[in-house]
This record gives C-alpha cells, structure tokens and sequence, in this order.
C-alpha cells in the first residue's frame, strides 16, 4: 500500500503541474513516471483525488481525450464544465481537436518528479 502511496503522490505533483487549459491522459502520466503499464493506477489515484485540494482532476482524460471519469465529479457535467471554462471545447463528452490541448509530460518536461 505504502507504494501505491507514493505513486499516488508522483501522479498529484504532476497533474498539479498541468496548465490551464490543457489536458493530458491517464497514459501520459503513467509513461512520464516511467510506468508504462500503469495508466489505470493513474486512474484510481485521480479518483481518490477528490478529497484533496489544487489537484486539477478534470485535467486527466483518456487517451482519445473522452471524459471517462466524469462521472467522479458529482454531476453529470461538472468535467465538461470545468474544462469549457478553459477553453476547451467538449462535445458528446470528448475534447474536440484534442492535439491542440494535449498537454505531454514528456515533451514539456525535463525529468523533474522521477
């Protein structure tokens, strides 16, 4: 458990770090962090995130840029709102032209939380 913990810690220091009005994927993260295989703990940590604050869970999708864990914010739509106040444009609970707001760990970061 003490492990996942710490993986857990390493994913909030990171999505902390994402900018507004990007996003990036469960994936990404689990790759920056150099656990490939590791995108759904990614997932669990950002669902357990809820209770801790400046994580910017709504920031976290899937690699397609759908808004799997939207149901996790209390409300059908807070995700999708939460990202349109950003500027980014959300239809059919997918962020359209995704290439233009994903943000990559790997690419905008020199090895900073490894």
């Amino acid at each position: 458990m003490l492990q996942h913990k710490s993986f857990y810690l390493k994913v909030y220091e990171l999505v902390r770090l994402i900018p507004e009005g990007k996003v990036t994927s469960y994936g990404a993260i689990a790759r920056y962090l150099s656990s490939s295989k590791s995108a759904r703990m990614v997932g669990w940590a950002m669902n357990a995130s809820h209770n801790i604050s400046n994580i910017p869970a709504h920031r976290v999708v899937n690699k397609q840029g759908l808004l799997t864990g939207k149901h996790h914010f209390g409300g059908n739509n807070i995700m999708q709102q939460l990202l349109e106040n950003e500027g980014i444009v959300v239809i059919n609970n997918q962020i359209q032209h995704l290439d233009l707001f994903f943000w990559d760990p790997n690419e905008e970061l020199t090895t900073f939380l490894k």
